[in-house]
């Protein structure tokens, strides 16, 4: 059992580096799609709209898929069709070429995210403590590379054909093969022990599992209660958006840097969200979620202060800093909340959580856009903040008390992960 949970960890790391490459080499190249196209910038909105929307509707029908087949199986098919469409996106001439491309690589990404932190929430349940940053790092550095081959497409002017060949021809075999090695839910639940009723103390102390969460223990998933979550969602991808779309404009118009200064604190926000990615789960098996959570937040917020007060570039550029490393940790943790919540659900939890992923995407651009068109930049950027805080008014959603976890196999002494508490 302790080799296929390895096994399966480290193939479903390969399955999130390999989504970051490929949605990286995306976004990252859609000026030489646009131009390879001839998409005007009236239409180009609505094109990269589509995207996220046919994704949400790819989450809901994933969540129905589960019900009769596998994550690990779903995950198998439309990762390869993500790259495919990846290719396809870089191949094609007519602007129908293009839609049907897009729209193909919308509806598989919203099945692969889906289904990628399905596994990874199961996963953590089964290895009984925190994981699943670990994941999402692996997303955070596939984005790195897949940025740096787009940039070196751009820079020796490659065709999109000849930038995205080469890689879809290695990805694909590789996610082939890892495939086999998956680990789905249903085929843990046969080898975990159930773990043993979890009483609150009643002399003071502290409590293994909060009141409301002995009522959902054998529920079905829970709208009113997932709905804080959902907003923690929205509000994190809001925050991530401003950073992915606003960046370079702010640094370069508002704060007076030169155009190749202003690149950089993208590439500087995705190397901290790498970073606290990577280090986040020894944080979380150290002081709980909640506290990381609350901590990120903070560190998220005193980012977008500090970029909207900042005097010149390089302030901007601490700002961005901090808000990767705010950022980084608050997103995996939201769907290991969901998979905490809702033991007996969690598929179907993370699935209407990831919706809310593509709604903050959405939502978080032509928010920061039209008000900095109205208030100027600097205002702007407080809205993001405000809405980023929302995270402490829910962060109990995130688990009541701190999670530790002692030597050997790691056996915690709080309730973290659900069901799995009881470690391996």
């Amino acid at each position: 059992m302790d080799a296929k949970l390895r096994h399966g960890r480290a193939s479903l790391t390969v399955s999130f580096f390999v989504q970051g490459v490929c949605f990286a080499l995306l976004v990252t190249r859609i000026p030489a799609i646009q131009d390879r196209y001839g998409l005007s910038d009236a239409y180009l909105p609505v094109f990269l709209a589509a995207v996220p929307i046919l994704a949400g509707v790819g989450s809901i029908l994933t969540e129905h898929l589960v019900k009769r087949i596998r994550p690990g199986a779903v995950l198998r098919w439309v990762q390869p069709v993500v790259c495919l469409a990846l290719l396809g996106a870089g191949a094609g001439t007519e602007l129908w070429q293009l839609a049907t491309t897009l729209g193909v690589f919308g509806l598989a990404v919203g099945g692969l995210d889906a289904s990628m932190n399905m596994l990874g929430v199961s996963l953590q349940r089964t290895y009984g403590r925190s994981i699943m940053l670990g994941f999402h790092a692996a997303y955070s550095l596939g984005g790195i590379l897949g940025a740096s081959l787009a940039w070196g497409g751009a820079h020796w002017k490659l065709s999109l054909a000849v930038l995205y060949g080469p890689v879809v021809a290695v990805l694909v075999p590789v996610v082939l093969v890892v495939s086999r090695w998956y680990v789905d839910q249903a085929r843990q639940a046969r080898h975990q022990p159930p773990a043993p009723p979890l009483v609150p103390q009643s002399n003071g102390g502290r409590k293994a599992t909060p009141p409301a969460a002995e009522t959902r223990a054998g529920a079905g998933l829970s709208m009113t209660l997932l709905l804080p979550l959902c907003l923690v969602m929205t509000c994190a991808y809001i925050g991530d958006s401003t950073v992915a779309n606003w960046s370079a404009k702010y640094l370069q118009d508002v704060l007076g840097s030169s155009e190749q200064l202003a690149t950089v604190p993208f590439n500087v926000y995705m190397v901290t969200t790498l970073i606290g990615r990577t280090v986040g789960d020894r944080g979380v098996r150290r002081f709980g979620a909640v506290a990381v959570v609350r901590a990120g937040t903070v560190t998220a917020a005193a980012g977008f202060a500090v970029v909207a007060a900042a005097p010149g570039a390089w302030w901007g550029m601490l700002g961005f800093t901090l808000l990767g490393f705010g950022l980084s940790v608050i997103v995996p943790q939201t769907f290991a909340a969901a998979g905490r919540l809702f033991p007996d659900a969690s598929d179907a939890a993370v699935a209407r959580l990831n919706i809310f992923n593509y709604v903050g995407f959405l939502v978080g651009s032509p928010l920061v856009g039209g008000l900095g068109d109205l208030w100027g930049y600097r205002g702007a950027m407080l809205v993001p903040m405000a809405l980023v805080l929302v995270t402490l008014v829910y962060a109990r959603s995130f688990g009541a008390e701190p999670t530790r976890y002692g030597g050997g196999h790691e056996r915690p002494r709080t309730a973290d992960v659900g069901r799995g508490s009881n470690g391996l």
